[in-house]
C-alpha cells in the first residue's frame, strides 16, 4: 500500500471503467486534487484505491474504493479502509456506498442513512424542463461567502475547499430574490456529460428554488449526456424521471460518527443534489 500518485490516475481509469464507472482521467484528478488517496500495485500495475476527503476539522468524505475484480475478497477493501480510517482520524466519515460494499462498511461501524437515487440519460431537445429564470442569475465573486454559508447551514460541513474549486471548473447559478441568495446549483462536465450537482436551497420555497436550478442547468445542455444524484426524502425523483432523467441506480449513504461530532444547529437549508456520488 502507497500514496495515490498523480501517475496512477491514467491507470485508476481502467479501475473504475473496469466497474462501470465513467470516470474521465480529469475527473480523476479533480478529486486527487481535493484530498487524499491510497493504492495498492502488483508488479507495477495499479489494481486499488481509496480517496478521502477533508471537510474542515471535523467531518470528511470518503470514496473512490475500488479493487480489481480479479482481486476482490482478499480483505483488500478492508485495508485500504483501516488505513484512510487512521489517516482522517477522529472526523466522521461519510460515504455512499454500493450494495456490494454494504457489509465491509457496517463492520466498520457505518450506520445507513436514508438513499441516494441515481438520475441519467441523454437529455433529449424535446424533454420537459422549462426554466424559471425570474429569480436565477448567474453567480457572481462576491456571492462565494453566502453560498459557502448556505452550504454549511444545509450539509453541517465545511465544503469551502470543495466549493471553490467547483466554482472555478462549474457554471453556477444561484436564486435570488434581492434579498440575498436562498439557493444555489452547479453543472460541470464529468463522466459521459454533465453532471448537475450540487444543489442547496433554504426557506419556504426551497424545493421550487431547487427544481427551478436544475430546469435552468438541464436547459443549457439539452442534447448530452446528463447526470443528477438526489437524496431519495427530496421527493424530486419522480419528477427528474417525468422530465426525461429515468433513475437508473441507487446508492446507500452511510455515516461513521465519532466523539467530535457535532450537533448541527437549526436550519431549513436542504441538500437537494449532490456534487457527486464518491465527493457528497
Amino acid at each position: 500500500m502507497m500514496p495515490l500518485r498523480a501517475d496512477h490516475l491514467p491507470q485508476a481509469v481502467g479501475l473504475s471503467a473496469a466497474l462501470g464507472w465513467p470516470y474521465r482521467e480529469a475527473d480523476w484528478r479533480f478529486a486527487f486534487d481535493l484530498g487524499a488517496g491510497l493504492a495498492v500495485e502488483v508488479e507495477g500495475q495499479l489494481v486499488a484505491t481509496a480517496l478521502w476527503w477533508p471537510q474542515g476539522e471535523n467531518h470528511a468524505s470518503v470514496g473512490m474504493i475500488i479493487v480489481s475484480p480479479s482481486l476482490q475478497g482478499q480483505g483488500i477493501g478492508r485495508a485500504l479502509m483501516d488505513q484512510l480510517m487512521q489517516q482522517a482520524g477522529e472526523r466522521t466519515l461519510i460515504l455512499n456506498s454500493t450494495q456490494e460494499g454494504l457489509a465491509l462498511y457496517t463492520r466498520l461501524g457505518f450506520a445507513a442513512h436514508g438513499k441516494v437515487n441515481q438520475h441519467q440519460a441523454m437529455l433529449e431537445h424535446a424533454a420537459h424542463f422549462v426554466p424559471d429564470s425570474v429569480n436565477v442569475r448567474v453567480m457572481q465573486a462576491y456571492d462565494v461567502q453566502p453560498l459557502q454559508q448556505l452550504d454549511l447551514a444545509a450539509t453541517g460541513r465545511d465544503r469551502s475547499v470543495l466549493l471553490r474549486a467547483l466554482f472555478d471548473y462549474a457554471s453556477t447559478l444561484v436564486i435570488d430574490r434581492g434579498a440575498g441568495v436562498s439557493a444555489y446549483g452547479c453543472v460541470r462536465e464529468f463522466g459521459r456529460g454533465v453532471v448537475i450537482g450540487p444543489v442547496i436551497a433554504s426557506g419556504p420555497a426551497a424545493t421550487a428554488d431547487a427544481r427551478a436550478l436544475i430546469a435552468s442547468l438541464a436547459d443549457a445542455h439539452r442534447g448530452q449526456f446528463v447526470r443528477i444524484d438526489v437524496t431519495e426524502d427530496t421527493g424530486l425523483s419522480q419528477w427528474l424521471a417525468e422530465q426525461g432523467l429515468p433513475c437508473v441506480g441507487h446508492a446507500i449513504p452511510m455515516v461513521r460518527l465519532t466523539s467530535l461530532q457535532v450537533c448541527p444547529a437549526e436550519t431549513d437549508a436542504r441538500l437537494f443534489a449532490l456534487s457527486n456520488q464518491s465527493i457528497g
